[in-house]
């Protein structure tokens, strides 16, 4: 079967691979339809993902069809329509154990630590696998970066009460804005990009954008009444930006980190201690995020079509992926279909 090697940065390269092995009882095979390319794709191609190594087939975004199952299967069946859930878990270590599945001490996720879905056919534990009768292949692709942003805010605690701001306009940032207007708090935008606030306003609802300056807590002050937020997301990976948060958070306020960098961050402790701030990381997804978002996609809370900006058929992603990206404010998230 043909499948998309990024061999090293900077170079793809089609190859022909073998086929799954046969089925273990627990395990499903599924062909890829529609596989979302995301930030984690980007910087490996880019050479600047951490914990990477190549080559590496790519892919972690799946909106799948099962094809055949394992003795064991229950869950789902030959022709359903599946998101995946990309993070492969040990179930033993004291992550697992305490149902902290996304933070697994060996975790193995899908396109990065192991060969992912930019492929024809794939074989995956079937736990792995959320079917849903209703949405569409393009749909399911999504659900794991809805996940993100989900699992994020879940983290926080937030209520209708917070007032929030989201630092961070792409797709993560945008997954946080969504969950957070489903709690019902009022929500803020911060990014250097304005083409991009206006897609969140517009199309997202933020209740406010601001484009980051130096003058950019006055400006976010004066969409909250006044007030300073009581609860920041940042998905940017940058670390001006993350250690900033810690002069924007209201007093008791609450700091989440979705995006990541390698490298040391720093905070000035009386200020930290002073206003009593609360630091989460949020890390991939669990489970019920899944559930939960195919069932929200379902009801129709959530629609992800003005989402995909983008889309490239899996014969021509070589040859295209360096445009996408230069496609700057253009792209907010491109699919691969199959």
């Amino acid at each position: 079967m043909k499948a998309l090697t990024l061999q090293e940065a900077g170079k793809f390269e089609y190859q022909l691979v073998s086929e799954p092995a046969p089925l273990q009882p627990h395990e499903a095979l599924v062909k890829v339809h529609r596989i979302g390319i995301c930030g984690t794709d980007y910087h490996a191609y880019r050479g600047r993902q951490p914990f990477f190594s190549y080559p590496r087939i790519l892919g972690h975004e799946l909106g799948v069809e099962v094809i055949e199952t394992g003795t064991a299967v229950t869950n789902v069946k030959p022709g359903d329509r599946c998101a995946v859930e990309p993070y492969l878990h040990c179930g033993h270590c004291q992550s697992c154990r305490n149902g902290k599945t996304n933070c697994c001490e060996n975790l193995q996720v899908l396109g990065v630590h192991t060969d992912g879905g930019m492929t024809e056919y794939l074989k995956l534990p079937a736990g792995k696998l959320y079917a849903s009768a209703r949405l569409n292949f393009e749909q399911l692709a999504l659900v794991e970066t809805l996940g993100i942003g989900c699992h994020a805010v879940n983290r926080s605690g937030i209520t209708a009460a917070d007032k929030v701001l989201v630092i961070g306009a792409g797709p993560i940032g945008l997954a946080c804005l969504q969950f957070a207007k489903i709690k019902g708090a009022k929500v803020v935008m911060l990014d250097v990009n304005e083409a991009r606030l206006n897609f969140a306003s517009n199309t997202m609802q933020a209740d406010a954008t601001v484009v980051a300056s130096d003058n950019s807590l006055e400006a976010i002050k004066a969409h909250l009444d006044g007030d300073m937020p009581t609860a920041i997301f940042d998905a940017t990976g940058n670390p001006g930006s993350m250690m900033r948060t810690f002069e924007m958070a209201a007093f008791g306020g609450k700091i989440i980190f979705v995006g990541l960098f390698q490298g040391d961050m720093t905070f000035f402790d009386p200020l930290f201690h002073r206003r009593e701030l609360t630091i989460f990381a949020s890390r991939n997804a669990l489970p019920e995020d899944f559930n939960n978002i195919i069932h929200w996609m379902e009801e129709g809370r959530i629609d992800t079509n003005a989402w995909i900006t983008h889309r490239v058929a899996f014969a021509d992603v070589a040859d295209s992926f360096e445009h996408l990206l230069q496609s700057g404010h253009e792209l907010v998230k491109a699919v691969i279909t199959l």
